[in-house]
């Protein structure tokens, strides 16, 4: 399984090119996000900087997972982008 970290997020505004504007934390075979928290509670700031991750790098899925919890369950969370990977 290949597994990447710490992956540059590019991103364009105004024409202007950002190659390192981001780093998102984790990359399972080149389709899944991992985006890392330890915080005692997810803010939706944190779905949001996913969402903002999935969509730079046209992804259509992630998991926002949070160790500061009591448990993993309450600290995990599927993050989905409307990207849509044109197979034809």
């Amino acid at each position: 399984m290949k597994t990447d970290r710490q992956i540059p997020v590019g991103g364009r505004i105004d024409g202007l090119n950002f190659p390192d504007a981001f780093r998102a934390d984790i990359l399972v075979e080149d389709n899944l996000l991992l985006e890392i928290k330890a915080v005692s509670r997810l803010a939706p700031v944190h779905t949001r900087q996913t969402l903002t991750y999935l969509r730079l790098m046209k992804l259509p899925l992630g998991l926002l997972i949070n160790f500061g919890g009591i448990t993993l369950k309450e600290g995990l969370k599927r993050v989905a982008n409307n990207y849509r990977l044109d197979r034809s």
